[in-house]
């Protein structure tokens, strides 16, 4: 298939042997390339993935997929926003020089029967309320590197245990592109960007900033020497009383195995998940 070029340029290829032949192309000129796999709906917490890729390399490729096996059966794969022409033209301004947009058929496939399943991490923590979403997300992004065989490839802290999962497979299949962390993007009020706070109405993204101002109040409990179960469930329940619905979690985790913790520890990582309306909140800090 031929590039596709929207507006202002950004070349667009839509098949891994396609995407494979630029990168290897920009390879050969000693070039080092970075790959920003996204589901699109940019925001400045994407674009912050392609800055962070070119300091690590180069060239920056994005890629646009919006992945249908990590969203469950009552999840929003439907109406989650789709924006290419718009995305092409953010991805431009901030230097990436590529786009890779695939169409389902391209990534399944009929008689496509091939999973990733990195065993243990993703049970715990947001797979606990979405079984099977992680091996969704591992097995795209599997198909994403080996497509790229990018040098470095580059996922945004926020959702922390996605990036240890992609982390843990990368290492144990010897993938062979370094998988750079980008640290999360706020607003400036503190709520961290997110495709899905589009969602939500303006009193709920008012009421939405007790998320990351309850990780800060925890951490700095747990700091001054409260006991982690105790902080823990004064966080829960500041985010309950701002308005949150369901919790799906509130934890200290190591920050490699995800396990939980009892008490401080290096590497260690605040994490949360709630329901602000019919909205999905993640966010976390480190300790």
């Amino acid at each position: 298939m031929t590039d596709v070029l929207p507006p202002k340029g950004l070349p667009v290829v839509r098949t891994p042997a396609a995407l494979r032949d630029r990168v290897r192309a920009w390879q050969r000129e000693g070039k080092r390339v970075a790959l920003v796999p996204t589901m699109g709906a940019l925001h400045a917490g994407h674009l912050a993935l392609v800055t962070r890729g070119l300091a690590q390399a180069d060239v920056a490729v994005a890629s646009i997929f919006v992945n249908p096996k990590q969203f469950g059966p009552n999840e929003d794969l439907e109406r989650y926003p789709r924006d290419e022409a718009g995305d092409a033209l953010k991805l431009a301004r901030v230097g990436c020089r590529l786009l890779y947009a695939p169409d389902v058929a391209t990534m399944y496939p009929p008689g496509f029967a091939s999973f990733v399943r990195v065993a243990g991490l993703p049970d715990l923590l947001c797979g606990r309320v979405r079984p099977g979403h992680f091996d969704g997300v591992a097995t795209v992004v599997a198909k994403l590197l080996s497509a790229a065989q990018a040098d470095v490839a580059v996922f945004g802290e926020k959702d922390w245990q996605q990036l240890a999962i992609i982390r843990r497979m990368a290492a144990d299949l010897d993938i062979g592109t370094t998988i750079v962390g980008c640290a999360i993007v706020r607003d400036a009020d503190g709520l961290a960007l997110s495709s899905r706070n589009a969602y939500l109405s303006a009193d709920e993204r008012a009421r939405a900033l007790a998320l990351p101002q309850a990780l800060l109040a925890t951490r700095e409990a747990i700091m001054a020497g409260m006991p982690v179960a105790a902080a823990l469930a004064a966080g829960e329940r500041r985010l309950k009383g701002a308005g949150f619905g369901h919790v799906d979690y509130f934890e200290l985790a190591d920050g490699e195995t995800l396990h939980s913790l009892g008490a401080p520890a290096p590497g260690a990582r605040l994490l949360a998940a709630a329901m602000m309306g019919t909205t999905r909140l993640i966010d976390n800090i480190a300790l």
